[in-house]
């Protein structure tokens, strides 16, 4: 299943790098910051002419979709989209996870590469290179999304005689390019709040973006998944790691459940709403152990059944050093022996906190099976960010199927392991947390499916809870527990009021003991860099 979809990606891939060539020469030119540049009329009507393939459509969405997965047209290393910027460094995914875990309680880096360390210290300023990449990455992806849509209008389609068959697959790919842009914005929204705002609709060349305030964007992703959810393909219906109508339910959900933070309004009835579409669309939690998810062989192992929107990574054909080659090359060092985790050597980086091993009864010796946590020569405590080993190390991701078997790359640097993005199990939990909330629904049904979560976890119902135990602190946590590295804990930080000047762990503030920090860094700064160049933008408060 994900073996055809990354072959054809990977073919794809190949086949629009010309093709993107041109797109990028006609939209951006792109440095550190995000500038919009004029170039030649004959560049964009090369671009236009691109199209003439009827196999150019679904050539050039693969590219949007690997936008979040890859960093550039070759890969790992060899020509990154971003000029000037490294293709690892500079990887979607890999920024994300840094944003959405570095910052928190449940990881730790040991690099002290630039401006790193700020992140989970969160000292950062609008000077910080990790920052000024993801906004860049986001501006980016946003802009390739802008250029397909400009070229698969009715308009542009009746110029090139497209014929009604692929008119029609036409329609459902501009609504997943839709899916693509209205996710990015959440991303952008939730980091940055107030970022520049573009579309399909405004000018290509010399052109300042105005600044949308983050209520007004929260509106328009609402509205752009509500208008594409009827064009986008019955949940379950699409090739694998390709958005369908689950994948759109589920951004709603999310923007939803924090909507109060976004907008000043809480939306919880929308999330019940929106989580009961998802648990009624045919997902299940497969009755695997917890850790086949996050395996070489997720997309068959069984893991895939509660996967709602997934992000393909192929050992051969998908080769970044980001990703999810990251996300398992990092946290391996010390005694870990790489050749366990299906890799060719650990990068001595990534471990977590006390606080998140205090969250499973009993620790490392937690009968919680997702407690994949390793001991062996590590310290619980951090008294060194720079030393690997202090600081316990976690197994989330091997690179190894269910027999142990290494993933199809055999130098064992790049991995098979999806990353799932989306899973039904975080569609439980926001309905659990919206019916505490007072959204609706049934706190009956609410513990029945934190417990079907626990008895994955468990292996039985020893871990089962009872209604009294369900509140919104065992929420919080659970989430920790059953998402962790999943790009999801400082958002849920920031709902619960615990991300800034409230909620306290080791090297917080910068110091061993844990300190709070500047409620404004519930934010991220926009980049200096694009302060500087687009005069429509005001900072973020604080910075």
């Amino acid at each position: 299943m994900k073996n055809n979809y990354i072959n054809n990606k990977a073919m794809m891939l190949r086949t629009i790098k010309s093709i993107l060539l041109v797109f990028t020469l006609a939209i951006f030119m792109q440095s550190c910051e995000d500038r919009l540049n004029l170039h030649p009329e004959d560049a964009r009507l090369t671009a236009d002419a691109a199209f003439e393939d009827p196999a150019a459509y679904k050539q050039f969405l693969a590219k949007l979709y690997a936008g979040i997965s890859l960093s550039g047209q070759e890969g790992p290393a060899g020509a990154p989209d971003l000029a000037g910027l490294d293709e690892g460094f500079s990887n979607y995914l890999r920024l994300y996870w840094k944003m959405q875990e570095l910052t928190t309680d449940e990881a730790v880096i040991a690099w002290n590469d630039g401006t790193i360390q700020d992140l989970h210290g969160q000292v950062w300023t609008s000077g910080n290179e990790f920052i000024r990449t993801m906004y860049s990455r986001l501006m980016y992806q946003v802009a390739l999304t802008n250029e397909y849509l400009r070229q698969t209008t009715s308009s542009k389609l009746d110029s090139r005689g497209v014929s009604s068959e692929l008119r029609a697959d036409i329609q459902v790919f501009r609504a997943e390019a839709r899916f693509l842009r209205a996710l990015t914005y959440w991303h952008a929204m939730d980091l940055f709040a107030n970022p520049p705002f573009i579309t399909e609709d405004d000018p290509v060349g010399a052109f300042l973006p105005p600044q949308i305030q983050r209520a007004d964007l929260f509106d328009y992703i609402e509205a752009e998944l509500l208008d594409i959810i009827d064009d986008l393909e019955a949940p379950r219906g699409n090739e694998y790691g390709r958005a369908d109508r689950a994948a759109a339910w589920m951004v709603l959900a999310k923007i939803y459940l924090n909507a109060e933070v976004y907008t000043g309004t809480p939306r919880y009835a929308d999330v019940i709403t929106y989580t009961n579409n998802i648990i009624t669309a045919g997902y299940t939690i497969p009755d695997t152990p917890y850790y086949y998810s996050f395996l070489a062989d997720n997309d068959s192992n069984g893991a895939q059944e509660e996967v709602i929107f997934t992000i393909p990574f192929d050992g051969l054909n998908t080769q970044a050093f980001g990703g999810m080659t990251f996300m398992t090359h990092a946290p391996v060092g010390g005694s870990m022996n790489p050749s366990d985790f299906g890799i060719n050597g650990g990068w001595f980086g990534v471990r977590t906190t006390p606080s998140f091993v205090e969250r499973f009864p009993g620790e490392e010796n937690s009968a919680d099976g997702r407690a994949l946590i390793y001991t062996d020569g590590q310290t619980k405590d951090i008294n060194n960010l720079a030393t690997f080993t202090d600081g316990y190390a976690l197994t989330k991701y091997r690179n190894v199927d269910v027999n142990g078997i290494a993933g199809s790359d055999t130098s064992g640097d790049h991995t098979d392991i999806d990353f799932p993005m989306f899973r039904l199990a975080d569609a439980y939990l926001m309905y659990a947390e919206a019916v505490i909330q007072g959204g609706g629904g049934s706190m009956a049904t609410a513990v029945d499916y934190i417990n079907e979560l626990r008895v994955r976890a468990y292996g039985n119902t020893s871990g089962n809870i009872s209604q009294v135990d369900l509140d919104l602190d065992f929420i919080l946590d659970e989430r920790s527990r059953e998402l962790y590295w999943e790009c999801h804990r400082r958002t849920d930080l920031i709902r619960f009021d615990q991300f800034s000047d409230n909620g306290i762990w080791q090297w917080k503030g910068g110091v061993q003991q844990g300190a709070t920090s500047e409620s404004y860094r519930d934010v991220m700064p926009l980049p200096a860099t694009d302060l500087g160049i687009n005069t429509n933008l005001d900072q973020n408060t604080g910075y």
